[in-house]
């Protein structure tokens, strides 16, 4: 072993513990090449011991992936398994109620109601407003899913799990998505109990449910085509319901999700609103983003609940959130149970275009 750098056991160093001058470039250069092996080199993980005693490291191939590819499709099929084992119905749309709007579930006939916290690697959620049930029927004479309330990615689940239910909805059969929430306004044109069918988003949640592996048996794209993520058909399909139920033509609208769970602060709604952003919420972006990387064809409503800070005097409370989603469930029941069927129509209609065009 060379005696250059080396330590003697009195503490003292000689001359030999001096690289020459004429040797000292190419040591640098070897310290430099091994510092730089050892950042570009991934950590050994402990495996079975060789022979020497020391850890084994893994081959490549053997080592195992952040949240294997395996682990999302299995998750998705536990629940299949466990809806099929209650309902043998095959729905056709599934249908996401956002905070006090649970009572549209009550539109549905012969309905199967499943617990959240019954059905695999669901959780049961946490917020007022949101029941935690999965309802499978009829509405309108139209196959369909219920999901009553969401669990939320502020609550602390990871995202894969926030966006199952809608993965799972797929898998079901669903071909159509019919999200709604409870959102504050920022539009300083619109009034609680508005109601705003999203044409665009803005993700400001921090996290897009496509990060990490992307399991090939879900057979979406890599990089997903967001530039039209809302329906156009679909969108006037519903102000063509919300005429036949009396209502007056739905505001159209970009809405900014964010994590939550604090509200907003007046900085952060300036914000928004120099961005053209209409509505703000806590939720919808990232089953938006999960339906769409499926092939599911997605509309979304936001009943605004609550007008941002700043732009009217006073706090906003989870309370009145509630309170205004109740006063407008009426008038969200009517339009959904009018717009279902003329969804599932334009999309059994689709259907037929693409498997003629085949």
């Amino acid at each position: 072993m060379s005696a250059v750098g080396r330590v003697h056991s009195a503490g003292a160093r000689t001359t030999l513990d001096r690289p020459s001058a004429a040797a000292r470039p190419a040591l640098q250069q070897q310290q430099h090449q091994r510092r730089r092996s050892r950042r570009g080199a991934p950590a050994p993980r402990a495996g079975p011991a060789s022979a020497n005693g020391a850890p084994a490291v893994a081959p490549a191939s053997q080592k195992p992936l952040v949240g294997l590819p395996g682990d999302t499709y299995a998750k998705i099929q536990d629940c299949v398994r466990y809806v099929r084992a209650h309902s043998s119905l095959v729905p056709e749309i599934v249908i996401v109620l956002g905070s006090g709007l649970g009572a549209i579930a009550d539109e549905i006939d012969a309905p199967v109601a499943l617990p959240y916290a019954d059905i695999p690697h669901f959780h049961a959620p946490g917020v007022a407003g949101h029941p935690g049930r999965l309802v499978l029927g009829l509405m309108r004479g139209v196959p369909a899913l219920v999901l009553q309330g969401r669990f939320h990615f502020y609550e602390g689940h990871p995202m894969d799990e926030v966006i199952l239910p809608i993965r799972m909805a797929k898998y079901l059969g669903c071909t159509s998505a019919l999200i709604t929430n409870a959102a504050g306004g920022l539009n300083p044109a619109y009034s609680p109990g508005d109601l705003m069918l999203l044409e665009d988003h803005v993700n400001l949640i921090g996290a897009n449910p496509l990060r990490g592996p992307n399991p090939p048996e879900l057979g979406g794209p890599r990089f997903l085509d967001l530039s039209e993520p809302y329906d156009p058909e679909y969108r006037a399909l519903i102000q063509e319901a919300a005429a036949e139920v009396g209502l007056p033509p739905l505001r159209q609208g970009v809405y900014v999700g964010v994590s939550g769970p604090t509200y907003e602060t007046r900085a952060e709604v300036r914000l928004f609103r120099s961005m053209g952003a209409d509505a703000v919420g806590m939720s919808t972006v990232p089953e938006v983003i999960a339906a769409r990387h499926l092939g599911v064809r997605v509309a979304a409503v936001s009943c605004v609940t609550n007008l941002a800070c700043g732009l009217v005097e006073g706090k906003v409370s989870h309370d009145d959130v509630m309170e205004q989603g109740a006063a407008a469930a009426g008038k969200m029941q009517r339009l959904l149970v009018a717009a279902v069927p003329k969804i599932a129509a334009a999309a059994k209609q689709s259907a037929a275009a693409k498997a003629h065009a085949k």
